[in-house]
């Protein structure tokens, strides 16, 4: 393309996500700053809809940008400018430090008000470790596991027995759970237990064992690994309002979470923030959907993901401010233990 296509491509996509209505050659005459006329403006529009950059929807003259006209545009035409999104980062209330669950659903809520689409984050990836240990006697054979992570994540578990315990009985396994395997992982609890378990009493064994096999659950269940927010904000979002068919696609994306784990799983190797658009991912094959996410650091390392789910007609340059700024004050919240 010559510099004056990439000016009319770049004004076009402005103008459709500012107004959501498609382009004609008029409007574009007037705003693209260019002294050309609507004919030669046409012209142009015809050679980048051959090259698949723009369309015409069938109930207009004008034109609307492709998920490859997009990407175009974010790669090479979009500025990110300082304060110029409509929002400043001193505005926004910072993330109270706190349980990790906590920050992580703030965070996903925050994305999500800010940005008016949906919010995702990635919870931290877990190791498994465990600072305390408590069983609660709930009926019958049922009882209440309570694991407490070093960072003051809490997991509540409920287990059925084969057999009935005491409080006193469940007291004393937790006592002895705590002064002898505390501050290990899940994994290195799982092999001393396999040559201790012949000398402990039984009924502290088999609590033990499940207390194990509860605490692996907890660390591999990607669902709890993924919050999402705003989900109903794509109700109103003009572009889906009509189509039940993509909407039914979204909300069982967001419901089963899988897909959003792996996608967000590849962004977390990224670094700064990263745009999908359309179905370009692999991962989120819905056409009229873009991410736009980042990575974020707890003491330089990165353990999770966050980002924004909306449609393809979004302004990028804020989304990108968003979705850096929120990463950043995650990363703070969880630093400070």
């Amino acid at each position: 393309m010559d510099d004056r296509s990439k000016l009319l491509l770049k004004t076009l996509v402005e103008r459709y996500i500012a107004d959501g209505q498609p382009v004609g050659s008029r409007t574009l005459s007037k705003t693209s700053g260019l002294e050309l006329s609507p004919a030669t403006i046409r012209n142009v529009m015809a050679d980048l809809e051959e090259l698949g950059l723009i369309a015409s929807p069938h109930t207009s003259a004008g034109r609307i940008p492709t998920a490859r006209g997009y990407r175009v545009f974010v790669d090479t035409m979009l500025t990110a400018r300082p304060n110029g999104s409509g929002f400043e980062e001193s505005s926004i209330a910072p993330l109270q430090p706190d349980q990790p669950k906590r920050v992580i659903a703030s965070a996903a809520n925050l994305l999500s008000n800010l940005s008016h689409f949906v919010g995702v984050v990635t919870a931290p990836r877990k190791v498994g470790v465990f600072r305390h240990i408590e069983f609660l006697r709930l009926g019958e054979r049922r009882v209440l596991l309570i694991l407490v992570a070093p960072d003051g994540d809490v997991q509540n578990r409920v287990l059925f027995t084969a057999q009935d315990y005491s409080q006193s009985q469940l007291l004393e396994a937790s006592n002895y759970l705590n002064a002898h395997y505390a501050g290990l992982t899940i994994d290195e609890v799982r092999d001393r237990l396999q040559g201790e378990v012949d000398r402990l009493r039984v009924e502290i064994a088999t609590l033990m064992q499940a207390a194990v096999q509860a605490g692996s659950d907890a660390a591999s269940d990607e669902a709890a690994q993924v919050v999402v927010s705003g989900e109903r904000n794509l109700l109103g979002v003009s572009d889906f309002s009509n189509d039940l068919g993509s909407l039914r696609k979204m909300f069982d994306l967001f419901e089963q979470k899988t897909q959003l784990m792996r996608l967000l799983d590849g962004s977390s190797r990224a670094e700064g923030v990263r745009i999908y658009i359309g179905g370009e991912s692999g991962v989120v094959p819905i056409e009229d959907l873009s991410v736009v996410s980042a990575p974020y650091e707890v003491d330089g390392q990165v353990v999770g993901t966050l980002g924004v789910i909306g449609p393809t007609r979004m302004a990028y340059d804020r989304m990108i401010q968003i979705v850096d700024i929120t990463a950043r004050m995650v990363g703070q919240a969880l630093s400070q233990k």
